[in-house]
């Protein structure tokens, strides 16, 4: 099966499950309550299939963007009977469980899905338990534009004490182009630097130029016909040195090539506790994530990863931790988008989704696939409680302020907020996919008008 078709599927599953849980959340508060809800469906416009139970047509529509639950008298537009099963004549504060339980639903399964993972099989980088030490700083970078060195342990990071290498790649992330104050312990001395992250060119998002200390490069794979393999090189090497540079990390491979170009280039390689030489050719071709012509050898190396069972007292307080730190995250991209400070360009849609699933599909074990639809699924469930008219934020927020208020709000100022906000949501709708069409067709933006 094509990788295309592979992310299809796995973006159809994967969303299609996130719909169902968020909806059938409300689904499930609505009945308890006794509002007759009228439609549940998987997706907007034409009704494809489906049957009808009682009083609930439930059905898979067309357009596989969304869901939604359709309950009696719930448009504050619609006329009014006062028949106790329409979502109105029940009282506010059963309406906000109602609207709040969807949400809820996303953040419950984000929590439930990391938990189950982390009890069975809890992965992590080697040096994500280790201090933040600088094994490698890209030609050119941020980070050597900032003064800052290999060997260098991060102290403080913005306003970040200590931080995690996780907690440091996001900080960049989250700061393209605006500058950051870093401490760093050098030598057993503290000195203070100033680190402004590049923009990247196709995500927008920050990128400092550093790499973590790790254990040698190990290759994983090498790819057929390519320098590498004629060489000789084999899964399990260690690469030492590249023309005598230690190659700590494939980023320093990676800045050799671009110094080197079209030179051939000798290896120092370790296998089986031998040490071997190797000289290959690099040759100019398509880079395997930016699409860019860039001198390469053929060679794949991953994270060295360790790999735990943790008790399911642990599991659950870190998928909590591991929430709790993405929430905070994905609200941080939401205030500087409103302020500016990140593009729009940075978010990513069904497109980008579909992509990252259908990656995660096809990769080793069945982790990759639940840690991926646990972030999906929380980022649901962020979304929709942001304080915006049609998402569920945005019914809660009117039912707080005509709590404070008691009394409703006028029909006609909330039909005009109401319009406002559907028409901002196609717009960021659209935005989102012509996003996810530049960074996914090549030179798309080049060939537009």
């Amino acid at each position: 099966m094509s990788q295309f078709l592979i992310s299809v599927l796995a973006m159809v599953v994967v969303l299609g499950f996130m719909i169902l849980i968020h909806e059938f959340g409300h689904y499930a508060v609505a009945k308890f309550f006794k509002v007759r809800v009228e439609v549940f469906s998987i997706g907007f416009g034409p009704r494809l299939l489906g049957f009808r139970k009682g009083e609930t047509d439930y059905r898979i529509a067309a357009i596989p963007l969304g869901g939604y639950v359709k309950m009696s008298g719930e448009n504050p537009m619609d006329e009014r009977t006062g028949d106790p099963g329409e979502f109105l004549s029940h009282p506010r504060w059963q309406r906000f469980f109602i609207a709040i339980a969807g949400p809820a639903m996303n953040i419950f399964l984000a929590i439930f899905l990391l938990t189950a993972v982390y009890k069975f099989h809890y992965e992590y980088p080697e040096f994500a338990d280790q201090p933040a030490v600088i094994g490698w700083i890209m030609d050119g970078s941020a980070a050597q534009k900032a003064g800052l060195e290999v060997g260098d342990r991060i102290a403080k990071l913005g306003d970040v004490d200590n931080p995690s290498w996780e907690q440091a790649g996001l900080k960049a992330a989250m700061s393209p182009g605006q500058p950051l104050n870093v401490s760093v312990e050098r030598n057993g001395k503290f000195e203070e630097k100033t680190l402004t992250p590049e923009v990247e060119e196709v995500s927008k998002m920050g990128y400092a130029g550093w790499v973590p200390k790790q254990s040698p490069l190990k290759v994983t794979r090498v790819e057929p016909g390519m320098p590498a393999e004629k060489a000789g090189l084999q899964p399990g090497d260690v690469i030492l040195t590249a023309d005598g540079r230690p190659i700590p990390v494939l980023e320093a491979l990676i800045d050799t090539l671009k110094r080197t170009k079209d030179k051939p280039i000798e290896l120092s390689i370790l296998r089986n506790g031998e040490s071997k030489t190797l000289t290959l050719q690099p040759v100019l071709t398509e880079s395997a994530t930016s699409r860019e012509k860039v001198y390469r050898i053929g060679v794949i190396g991953t994270l060295t990863t360790k790999i735990k069972q943790l008790p399911l007292s642990d599991a659950f307080h870190e998928a909590l931790d591991r929430n709790k730190s993405y929430s905070m995250l994905i609200l941080e991209l939401v205030q500087k988008l409103v302020q500016g400070k990140i593009s729009i360009r940075s978010v990513e849609g069904p497109i980008r989704i579909g992509q990252a699933a259908g990656q995660a599909a096809v990769e080793k074990g069945w982790t990759p696939l639940l840690e991926l639809t646990a972030m999906i699924s929380l980022n649901l469930g962020i979304f929709n409680l942001l304080p915006i008219p049609i998402l569920d934020g945005g019914v809660i927020l009117f039912l707080l302020v005509e709590s404070l208020m008691r009394r409703d709000i006028n029909l006609r100022i909330k039909e005009r907020i109401y319009q406002a906000a559907f028409v901002f949501l196609v717009l960021f709708a659209v935005t989102v996919l012509y996003n996810d069409l530049m960074k996914t067709i090549p030179g798309l933006a080049q060939r537009l008008p």
